[in-house]
């Protein structure tokens, strides 16, 4: 199964995409065993590949144990930029996919996308806020967008899994005078697709959100603020009906101290 848009389609024409994908030359940004994702050119334009080698059997069984679902392929991260795209949230522009095979050890697939560049990460836009803290208008308008990000997200049967800050891109030059900045959600190849998000990952994806923005200085107004144009709701009612929420919050809370009280962080 091979699914090409331009340039591609046309570079491509007649010609077996696998084969033109191995001859891809760039800056590797990720290498793994049976991973690898580099930024190439074409005409100019720059491209991320992820290549996809099938997966060992010590990582299925690895991440069955510890309770998550392998990455077995690009058709996962493929399936949610086109499903985000559907919900009107901004992502990746998925303009290239092929999976070859059934066994998923030794299924090959890839998937090309557009570089969003010139972008910076939430988590490197926000690092020194502490020290250097941005307007009231820039820190109410990211939270905003990224609330409504999220709940559409979720609200669309897409759940993360890695939902960290450094998993959303804010495109430059960024407008904030007019909201007409772009926020971008990337890195989607764990990502689960269902008709609705089950609790126990809403949760894991919100709980990660907000570990991941720990260190900048947000007050807890802030947090407030976020999970009322999450919810949609007061946050009286939020505290009294996501009590899972609250608790698992909790749980890694401690956890997470425990650790860094261990091992003297």
């Amino acid at each position: 199964m091979v699914e090409l848009k331009e340039p591609f389609l046309s570079l491509w024409k007649g010609k077996d995409a696998f084969s033109e994908v191995q001859k891809l030359q760039g800056e590797t940004f990720r290498q793994l065993e049976t991973r690898r994702t580099i930024r190439f050119e074409i005409a100019g334009k720059s491209y991320f590949l992820k290549w996809h080698q099938g997966t060992k059997l010590k990582e299925v069984i690895k991440n069955l144990f510890s309770l998550r679902l392998p990455v077995l392929g690009a058709d996962r991260e493929w399936n949610a930029i086109h499903r985000l795209q559907e919900l009107d949230v901004d992502t990746m522009h998925g303009v290239g996919f092929g999976q070859q095979g059934i066994n998923p050890l030794n299924r090959i697939s890839f998937i090309i996308t557009e570089d969003l560049s010139p972008a910076v990460s939430l988590e490197d836009y926000c690092a020194d806020w502490l020290v250097n803290p941005p307007s009231r208008k820039i820190k109410m308008a990211l939270i905003e967008r990224l609330a409504i990000m999220v709940r559409r997200m979720h609200q669309g049967g897409v759940n993360h899994r890695d939902c960290y800050l450094c998993h959303f891109l804010l495109h430059q030059p960024a407008n904030f005078e007019d909201n007409t900045f772009k926020l971008s959600v990337i890195d989607l190849h764990r990502a689960q697709i269902r008709n609705a998000v089950p609790v126990r990952w809403r949760n894991k994806d919100l709980i990660g959100l907000y570990f991941s923005s720990l260190n900048i200085g947000l007050t807890q107004r802030d947090y407030f603020r976020f999970l009322k144009i999450y919810f949609e709701k007061d946050i009286n009612k939020i505290i009294r009906d996501e009590s899972d929420l609250f608790a698992t919050y909790a749980k890694k809370t401690d956890k997470i101290i425990n650790h860094t009280s261990k091992n003297k962080l």
